[in-house]
């Protein structure tokens, strides 16, 4: 039985989101691997030296700039937080490099950006045979040492014809790229949902014959929303809030002139986002997938407080015509408008594009299992059993 090494972290939550995705369909395929969900920043920091020196968690550090809103600068301050990786580096792979001795997997797949380096030079010094799989979570890399680590012997799942030009651009072989339709999502967002949405929306209080609109930005909120609130006095909108009650208070306490209804922290996004009739949020990779493959046209933001990876996820948007990109919540009253009244040929739009992630990606997987054990049989050790097909077809 393959043992796989997933690697995340919980910066955002859409690193975990996958990871969560992948366990989904080992158990529900019976695929056959054993899954080991390994917390990077818990790896390199097995006794929270860094928490008990901070009173935070490594990946707080991030969250808590969504929550307070990022800067103009923010891609200095990526780059800031690259250089600081490669000081760490000699670390970082010596650390690495441990575990994988005392793990010993037979495939690492990285669910994360920024570390695939050092993740696959540790690697290949403690176990050459195993290969390293990264799985983007972002529509595009941010190069360079974002995603895509050219000259090495990474292997790249690519959910978007932009991600796999640059990867072959960046002169990964055509061999060690590998192409799926979009980003991988959970297998429940692939299962009918029978839903009674009159029904459902009557219970949160709104009008069931209303168009509605569903605002979603990430699983900590913005403050953007209650700009949007105000913009939209008079449309319908079920606001997520997330894990931030602060946000969900205040948006409770407003009073407008069409029904607002608010939802904290659920796990149930794919019901409420069948509830809606177009989605308005920032361009996370997760979310504008999630919106789109349920069928919402979106609105969305891009401009110089936009994270610099997910900059393109609006050009995205455009280049697909699945809805309207918007520099700031200004002109979303305008935009609202003419989504609704174009809403057919918007959602004909979105019915287009595919997402066949959670079916394509075990194949993947078990090519490069198998590319693993050819080299493990060319060194003269046994090479294990064949391994799974791919998830079969809707």
């Amino acid at each position: 039985m393959p043992l796989i090494d997933v690697i995340y972290f919980n910066a955002g939550g859409g690193h975990r989101a996958a990871a969560r995705a992948l366990e989904a369909i080992n158990e529900r395929q019976r695929l056959g691997w054993t899954l080991r969900c390994l917390n990077l920043f818990e790896i390199l920091d097995p006794q929270r030296r860094f928490r008990r020196l901070t009173g935070i968690e490594p990946e707080d550090v991030y969250n808590l700039r969504l929550k307070k809103g990022w800067t103009a600068g923010l891609a200095q301050e990526l780059r800031l937080f690259q250089a600081s990786i490669r000081l760490a580096h000699p670390w970082l792979v010596r650390r690495l490099r441990e575990h994988w001795l005392a793990s010993r997997p037979d495939l690492v797949v990285s669910l994360i950006p920024n570390f695939n380096r050092p993740l696959i030079v540790s690697l290949d010094a403690a176990l050459p045979d195993v290969p390293l799989l990264t799985v983007m979570t972002d529509l595009a890399d941010y190069p360079p040492h974002f995603w895509i680590e050219p000259g090495t012997g990474q292997h790249i799942v690519c959910g978007t014809e932009r991600a796999y030009a640059q990867a072959r651009a960046m002169g990964v072989q055509e061999a060690r790229v590998h192409r799926v339709a979009g980003m991988l999502l959970h297998p429940d967002f692939h299962t009918p949902l029978a839903l009674d949405r009159a029904a459902e929306r009557e219970r949160l209080g709104l009008d069931p014959a209303r168009p509605t609109g569903v605002v979603l930005f990430g699983g900590h909120g913005s403050a953007s929303m209650e700009r949007i609130a105000h913009e939209l006095d008079d449309v319908q909108l079920l606001l997520m809030c997330g894990h931030n009650e602060a946000l969900a208070r205040r948006l409770e306490r407003r009073r407008s002139m069409a029904p607002h209804a608010v939802l904290g922290f659920t796990r149930e996004v794919r019901r409420y986002l069948q509830l809606g009739d177009f989605f308005i949020g920032k361009p996370g990779p997760g979310s504008l997938s999630e919106a789109v493959h349920v069928g919402l046209p979106v609105i969305t933001f891009r401009n110089a407080w936009t994270m610099p990876q997910e900059r393109y996820n609006a050009e995205w948007v455009r280049e697909h015509g699945l809805g309207l990109v918007l520099a700031s919540p200004r002109g979303i009253r305008a935009a609202v408008q003419r989504l609704i009244d174009e809403l057919d040929h918007y959602r004909a739009r979105v019915e287009r594009v595919p997402n066949r992630a959670a079916f394509e990606l075990p194949g993947v997987i078990a090519r490069v299992l198998a590319h693993g054990a050819k080299a493990h049989a060319a060194d003269g050790s046994d090479a294990p059993e064949t391994l799974c097909a791919a998830l079969p077809a809707d």
